[in-house]
């Protein structure tokens, strides 16, 4: 059940390889997993795997690490809300330029100018909320659409202070 299991034909391997001398090409991983955080944790390891081996690291790393948890969380805790027959579906294409990675699920979706700012005062002591604002403060770009059921966030492989 803890498994992640990919929806590519050779099992979560990359679909393009590690992308020639310069790593321009991007290497692929695709998988669809069920609502359960264990799935999700099992993908976000073998992704930053990948992130890693195209030599991302400190805050880079980190801001991966972070944005990917938070929506593979909002996921399957939100879209799904948990729902074992619902999928989640993740897509990551990584170079040593860019990390993009595309997390969708088959919720209801959600309108991201309602969602209220987990800055406001009267939103400082709630215990959830601030999930969308680190993705969208540690990725360089991120897009939600699908009705908010897919959310696509690129991390630029930039030099580390």
């Amino acid at each position: 059940m803890g498994i992640a299991r990919s929806n590519h034909r050779d099992g979560g391997r990359p679909a393009s390889g590690r992308g020639g001398a310069n790593g321009t090409v991007p290497h692929r991983l695709v998988f669809t997993i069920p609502s359960d955080f264990v799935a999700g944790r099992d993908v976000q390891e073998r992704i930053l795997e990948d992130v890693r081996n195209h030599g991302f690291d400190g805050h880079n790393f980190f801001a991966i690490n972070l944005a990917l948890e938070e929506a593979l969380t909002n996921a399957i805790k939100h879209g799904n809300r948990l729902d074992p027959t619902k999928k989640v579906r993740v897509e990551s294409k990584v170079s040593h330029k860019q990390a993009e990675i595309v997390v969708e699920d088959e919720g209801a979706g959600f309108r991201r100018s309602c969602v209220p700012d987990p800055t406001a005062e009267e939103n400082l002591e709630k215990c959830s909320g601030r999930g969308i604002l680190l993705i969208e403060s540690y990725m360089n770009s991120v897009k939600w659409d699908r009705g908010g059921r897919r959310v696509r966030m690129v991390k630029v492989n930039e030099p580390t202070p």
